[in-house]
Parts: structure tokens; sequence; C-alpha cells
């Protein structure tokens, strides 16, 4: 069964409680349940990690490079605005690369514009919350075939 490594980013943990404006009040638990749940679903497994900590993020990225992962989906919450060391770990990968986001960064402040992963992923999708994730899983299976 074909791999799919969904990272969640830094503060995804406090999803369902902080900022429901912008994240809705689902929980992160409960986003991978859905993960999982449409995986089945397409036929493959998804594989969840989140952490606040850069370094632990760049070590699994190397870890799924180890693995042969086949396809990447990842909300890197603020690393995405600046981490060129999250960038680089990325760029290692030879899989499809889907970068999502539950709100529209493009709608808020000005910081949240710019992906420094544009130019490594194979697409971008936000603003949907949830769906923004699986629309993310679906573009990822999509993009493995």
């Amino acid at each position: 069964m074909k791999k799919i490594l969904m990272l969640h980013g830094i503060n995804h943990n406090m999803f369902g409680k902080r900022d429901p404006v912008q994240y809705g009040t689902i929980t992160l638990d409960e986003i991978n349940a859905k993960m999982s749940e449409l995986g089945k679903e397409l036929g493959v497994e998804v594989i969840n990690f989140q952490t606040n900590h850069e370094g632990e993020m760049c070590e699994r990225v190397h870890q799924a490079f180890i693995e042969k992962v086949d396809a990447v989906v990842i909300n890197a919450g603020a690393w995405t605005h600046y981490s060129y060391g999250l960038r680089d770990a990325l760029a290692i990968l030879t899989v499809p690369i889907i970068e999502i986001h539950m709100s529209n960064i493009h709608a808020r402040e000005e910081f949240r514009h710019h992906s420094v992963f544009a130019e490594i992923v194979k697409g971008q999708i936000c603003g949907f919350g949830l769906d923004s994730y699986l629309l993310g899983l679906r573009a990822a299976v999509g993009a493995m075939e």
C-alpha cells in the first residue's frame, strides 16, 4: 500500500482552541481521522506527524526520504513563510509534495502571502478549512499516478 506522510506544523496541536475565525473548531485528532478515512477510500495509508519543533520536522522529512514514502502533504503553519531549513529538507524528497493551509494565506497578513516552499511543491491549496486537507490528499494521490 502506498504511503502518504501528512506533516502538521507549529501550533497545529492547538486546532479547535486557536483562532476559530481562521481555523474553525475542528481538532487535529479530528483532521487526522478524516485524512485516514479518506486515505482508506483512496487506497493509501496516511501517516500523521505534528511537532512544534522545526528540527524535529526536518528530521521527520529526512526519515520520509529513507522510508521512501510515496508523497507528502504539508501544512507547515508559520514555517511556510520563513523556514529555509525545512524548505531544504523538503527539497531532498523526490516525491510529490502538496502544500496546504486551512485559511486563505493570501487574504491575511502580508507576511503570510509568501511561501518559501512554492518553488519545490507540486501545488498549493488554501482557504478551505478541513477540505484543504482532503483536497491535498486527493492531489497527492493524483500526483503519484
